[in-house]
């Protein structure tokens, strides 16, 4: 009972983020973009997790809308990096930002990242640019000390998350597996637990099975019917592989329209 009291009174201490609020008095437009996603229609608020929230769930649901919306209700820029970042390659995000309402938990973080797979081409660009003027420590140092752009993608992600991250953090990840393999996804959760331990706090868009399998998370699936909290076993992105993976020959058989051959 003692170890439980003090998890949750060192919970309260920690900073973080409590809640998302979709503010309905400012009035969405429920025929607009991107408030006519059918995952976002309903959507009043969201309770989020001290150490991992995920958003899960089919292609077109929003999920990289709604995670790019909190990256920059927090500060951060829309094409990625920490919120000293201010750089445009096309403005495309959408207004949801200007609807979300964050509850905080007292205290700040000291650093944090919205990583985006999409546009992190466009991130190592500008950490290349901003060098070549000078004017201080190179920001690439903060890296690895090695341009990410003559690394492979998958080496560009993992130097971010053993550099450029560290504790006391709030990491937004959208389809951080866009790059990685799925050992160094297995890697990704033993440094994303290192960071927790850490005071770090992360928020997920994902599609894959593994990397939303940190175990003290929410998981909210984004359907047709609206943002369901789900179990990780009933995820249909883990239900899916998993039919795949045990039985991947009638799987083929059925999706290729194959007979089977005795």
């Amino acid at each position: 009972m003692y170890f439980i009291f003090k998890e949750e009174y060192m919970m309260r201490l920690k900073p973080g983020l409590q809640k998302l609020q979709l503010n309905r008095e400012k009035g969405p437009f429920p025929d607009r973009y991107p408030f006519n996603l059918p995952a976002l229609r309903q959507l009043n608020s969201l309770n989020l997790h001290p150490k991992v929230t995920y958003l899960t769930g089919e292609n077109g649901m929003g999920k990289s809308t709604l995670i790019e919306a909190i990256a920059v209700a927090n500060g951060f820029n829309a094409e990625g990096g920490s919120i000293n970042f201010n750089f445009s390659t096309r403005p495309s995000h959408s207004e949801l930002h200007e609807y979300i309402r964050i509850a905080r938990r007292p205290g700040k973080f000291r650093t944090g990242f919205f990583l985006r797979s999409e546009s992190f081409f466009n991130l190592a660009t500008e950490i290349e640019k901003l060098d070549a003027g000078g004017g201080g420590r190179p920001i690439i140092d903060s890296y690895g000390g090695r341009s990410l752009h003559e690394q492979s993608h998958g080496e560009s992600f993992w130097a971010l998350f053993m550099n450029r991250f560290s504790g006391n953090g709030l990491y937004i990840l959208d389809e951080p597996e866009a790059a990685l393999s799925p050992t160094r996804q297995m890697a990704m959760l033993v440094r994303m637990h290192e960071l927790i331990g850490q005071q770090a706090q992360f928020i997920i868009a994902t599609h894959s099975p593994i990397v939303m399998a940190y175990p003290s998370s929410i998981i909210y699936e984004l359907t047709e019917n609206g943002i369901l909290k789900t179990a990780y076993t009933e995820t249909q992105n883990y239900l899916i592989s998993k039919q795949f993976l045990d039985n991947h020959t009638g799987m083929l058989r059925i999706l290729l329209n194959e007979k089977k051959t005795d």
